[in-house]
């Protein structure tokens, strides 16, 4: 087998699928048909703080399309509640349901029976191993994690890189 970066690429975007399809599968069964992990992604952005679809957008680092698409199924889901802000009537504030917190509840703990899974596959450690890597790799900010529901663009590679270098030298 080839080490080459493209190799790993693949095997980091297999896992990242394998788990989504997975828990997407699972939830279905649960009583969360249509679940994907951007919606995942975005209501947890709410749940922290991204009040308007464009914070749910700059939070998870999609469009503003891309998020008022994935705001409207979690509002039509009843997963979140769209109401007037009472600072500023134009605009809309989002918060998260008792549905929505369920579905999160239920999406950790699907989650937590896949890494059991590939635990009892390849060991509690050598996942343990797999993880502290990534987030050594990665990082643990919520802007790193949420920018990975999308392809990164040019921009923002290059942004990242010169933080990550600037970092270094501090």
């Amino acid at each position: 087998m080839s080490r080459s970066g493209a190799d790993l690429a693949l095997l980091l975007l297999g896992g990242f699928r394998f788990m989504a399809e997975e828990a997407t599968l699972r939830l279905a069964a649960r009583g969360y048909p249509g679940v994907r992990p951007a919606h995942d992604f975005a209501l947890r952005a709410v749940a922290a703080g991204a009040g308007s679809v464009s914070e749910v957008g700059r939070r998870t680092s999609v469009s503003k399309q891309a998020a008022a698409k994935t705001v409207a199924f979690l509002e039509e889901s009843a997963y979140i509640l769209r109401s007037p802000d009472p600072g500023d009537g134009r605009r809309a504030r989002l918060t998260v349901t008792d549905r929505g917190h369920s579905l999160m509840r239920e999406g950790e703990a699907v989650f937590d029976e896949l890494r059991a899974q590939w635990e009892s596959l390849v060991g509690r450690d050598r996942i343990a191993d797999l993880q502290g890597a990534l987030v050594r790799l990665l990082g643990t900010d919520d802007a790193i994690l949420g920018g990975l529901a999308q392809d990164p663009s040019s921009e923002e590679l290059a942004t990242a890189e010169h933080e990550r270098s600037h970092e270094s030298q501090s």
